[in-house]
């Protein structure tokens, strides 16, 4: 099953979107199973945990594959106005 992932930014590292995806709990599992060539990026085996990863990248684990989306609006903020907050 393949599930979607969101990050701000238009990149994230191997590693770290290991464990934000929860496909490894630590970052010393993440680490592992990238050094043991567990994990494949868009279908190839990766084994720099400092790759970057960019929008619809597909990462698969042994614990599942998700799909990077970058540049996700964050709703809170779409209506704020600072000019509001000048005088307070």
């Amino acid at each position: 099953m393949t599930f979607e992932v969101e990050i701000r930014d238009d990149s994230i590292k191997l590693g770290q979107f290991l464990k934000l995806a929860n496909l490894a709990e630590t970052g010393g599992e993440a680490k592992n199973l990238i050094a043991e060539g567990q994990i494949r990026v868009n279908g190839e085996v990766d084994t720099r945990r400092g790759k970057v990863l960019r929008e619809g990248d597909v990462v698969t684990a042994p614990a599942g594959e998700a799909v990077l989306v970058t540049n996700v609006a964050d709703d809170d903020d779409v209506d704020f106005d600072p000019s509001k907050w000048e005088n307070l």
